[in-house]
């Protein structure tokens, strides 16, 4: 294999790869990087067996061939190089890479690509077409409520659901819900259900380029696995086998007080409040009053912590219903208000027992439910 190319792209390349390299294994392949000749493009690839990543860099190829390569070092070493074009020779008969870059001669000791595992074909007009912008903006609001405690593997996952023209992708941990719709530009026969781990979710958004349009998602049927293809990038991740829990029948249907906000002034009360939540685990209490002819409804935000002190913060708000006082955990409140992207957000409450609904305000595509807290004296 003998193959030159700009440092930058495999820099970039490599960053999109490494986080699917496994970090312990009893295979030492895992710890590497496979780089292959691809029709004149080089191929780098990385798989810790359950989730796999691709990428592929334009390159002037003048010997075909693959090779895998130790992630850390040649990470590293890549990141080094000056902005220059990158020679890369592999000595088959000594299965060594010589990278050269400017002044820069490495020699790097390798593993044969024989041994590396394979990733699976699948053709590429099959799968369904959905849009970038979509598809990242539902993992960012969907990730957050999976669970990160493997007792349960199933809530580790997203459950993505797809009937007729609708894909909704939902994740609970016991303590919130995400949900999260949108519509597709196709239609598809049948209804398809899978688990796919949130971790695996989390590294196609942060993998989706900003230029890209369509991403293809492919579930081969019987192989327990989904592919996410865009125009340079693949991400392979396996399925999460199981049955999702029934997650809307815990969906509040109705509401006893609902308190519309601007996202923002929720947002920056919540982190204020989170500052002294934090010794308290995070409970904040939050103490809704509607309006009067002559003022408008407020949601009062209060953490109080022993050593550090206490927070107080006052969010106008329009109030429909009663008031009440309830109490949340406010790192879940902050984290839902950092991806809604809404002017104003509404809370929707029943009792101090029973689960918040928050919605962004004129989009019914998404909602969180969180479930509430000891209300301490």
């Amino acid at each position: 294999m003998k193959v030159s190319c700009l440092q930058e792209n495999l820099s970039r390349g490599l960053s999109l790869v490494a986080r699917a390299v496994a970090t312990r294994s009893t295979l030492p392949v895992l710890g590497n990087v496979l780089l292959a000749t691809d029709h004149g493009r080089l191929r780098l690839s990385a798989t810790n067996l359950e989730l796999g990543i691709s990428c592929w860099i334009g390159a002037k190829v003048d010997d075909e061939g693959a090779i895998t390569v130790p992630a850390r070092t040649f990470v590293d070493l890549v990141n080094t190089l000056p902005n220059d074009t990158v020679s890369i020779d592999l000595v088959v008969r000594t299965l060594t890479l010589n990278v050269r870059c400017g002044a820069f001669n490495n020699d790097i000791k390798c593993i044969d690509a024989q041994e590396f595992p394979p990733f699976p074909s699948v053709e590429a007009d099959s799968g369904l077409s959905l849009n970038v912008e979509d598809v990242r903006q539902m993992i960012n609001q969907v990730v957050l409520a999976a669970s990160t405690d493997d007792a349960r593997p199933v809530l580790t996952g997203v459950l993505i659901e797809i009937t007729g023209n609708t894909m909704t992708l939902a994740a609970a941990d016991g303590f919130r819900l995400s949900e999260r719709s949108a519509q597709l530009a196709e239609k598809v026969p049948g209804t398809t259900k899978a688990i796919i781990p949130a971790r695996a979710l989390g590294e196609l958004g942060r993998i989706l380029s900003d230029g890209e349009e369509t991403v293809t998602m492919t579930l081969p049927p019987n192989r327990g696995q989904v592919i996410f293809r865009s125009k340079n990038v693949e991400l392979v991740s396996q399925l999460i086998d199981g049955t999702f829990p029934d997650y809307r029948s815990i969906i509040p249907t109705s509401y006893a007080t609902r308190s519309v906000m601007s996202t923002s002034a929720f947002l920056k009360a919540c982190k204020a409040a989170d500052i002294f939540a934090r010794e308290a685990a995070h409970s904040a209490r939050l103490r809704i009053a509607p309006g009067t002819q002559l003022e408008p409804g407020k949601v009062e935000i209060t953490a109080t912590a022993a050593e550090t002190g206490s927070n107080e913060t006052v969010v106008d708000a329009t109030v429909d219903g009663t008031g009440i006082d309830i109490a949340f955990n406010v790192r879940f409140l902050v984290e839902v208000l950092n991806v809604i992207d809404t002017p104003n957000v509404a809370l929707e409450t029943s009792s101090t027992s029973s689960p918040g609904v928050i919605k962004p305000v004129g989009r019914e595509d998404f909602l969180h439910v969180v479930m509430p807290m000891h209300l301490g004296r």
